[in-house]
């Protein structure tokens, strides 16, 4: 069964609506959002421009700013402190990457951890290590909707028990998804490059998660026949007439024969991660009217 990330996007971008809309009736604003963009790379203005439209349909003061390639960190630092400073914004998000020259781990621990929409400043990582998820990174959030929107044998879907194995070790995805899964009664085994023998471990599994971004390396012997794959994975490889093509981390056609739920690249994943920065936009503004954190 193919997992329809679009769906179910659709309905948190629903329910992110009635919560926007409902923020805005009682203090009198729109939830804000600012998106900051330092560059002009192709891929990257075609996603933050989505990430503003999506932002705007759903009653939230989405806006892009589109820095030079050359702006200095100390610019983007100033810039920064503009906006933690700035009552009407409630969400801060750097596009990644940046260039070379700008430190990116001193730019995100820069932002306001209230304001942190992308989950990734050190005290969001703190809180969910910890058991405490403030601002959850969107990606890991949008893959645990997707799970906990399964159903087995008629019944809800229940992690607590399952064996999951999250391949990729970063900290935008695999390990704040082992923490989530965790939270949810799993046990959790994270794999990575150095695995040894890692088709045998993915064997394993009841869930897998992969994020490593390497085109269609999880192959049908990867997989326990049943198992839920989660395919996080958005890779662009060449196509017909010269055309490239957008494949995941997993080979689709030939695990779905076997796995009991997968989601396909494009359309699993990836709509459920800007509808899962649209609702952390929301809990940032309604947390900090409330003063939590």
């Amino acid at each position: 069964m193919l997992i329809d990330g679009k769906k179910l996007a659709e309905v948190v971008r629903n329910e992110v609506k009635q919560g926007a809309g409902a923020f805005t009736a009682k203090h009198g604003r729109q939830p804000g959002l600012v998106v900051l963009m330092v560059g002009d790379d192709p891929a990257s203005e075609v996603y933050t421009r989505n990430k503003e439209k999506a932002a705007k349909e759903v009653g939230i003061a989405g806006s892009l700013e589109r820095l030079p390639a050359a702006t200095t960190q100390e610019v983007l630092l100033k810039r920064i402190a503009e906006l933690n400073a700035d009552d009407a914004v409630d969400g801060i998000l750097v596009q990644l990457p940046l260039p070379k020259h700008i430190d990116e781990h001193v730019v995100l621990e820069s932002l306001d951890p209230k304001k942190d929409v992308d989950g990734f400043h050190p005290v969001n990582a703190g809180l969910l290590a910890s058991g405490r998820p403030n601002l959850v990174p969107c990606t890991p959030l949008g893959s645990m909707f997707l799970l906990r929107s399964l159903t087995q044998g008629g019944e809800k879907f229940s992690l607590a028990g399952k064996h999951a194995v999250v391949v990729g070790r970063s900290n935008i995805v695999g390990k704040p998804i082992a923490q989530l899964l965790l939270a949810e009664n799993a046990t959790v085994t994270i794999a990575h490059s150095k695995t040894k023998d890692l088709a045998a471990v993915c064997r394993e599994a009841d869930i897998l998660v992969v994020a490593v971004g390497k085109p269609e390396l999880v192959k049908k012997d990867f997989v326990k026949p049943g198992a839920v794959v989660i395919d996080v994975g958005i890779n662009r490889v060449p196509g017909a007439e010269g055309k490239t093509r957008l494949v995941g981390d997993v080979a689709t056609a030939e695990v779905a024969e076997i796995a009991s739920a997968i989601t396909p690249v494009p359309g699993g994943v990836g709509p459920m991660t800007i509808a899962c920065l649209l609702e952390n936009t929301v809990r940032a503004a309604n947390l900090r009217i409330a003063g939590v954190r």
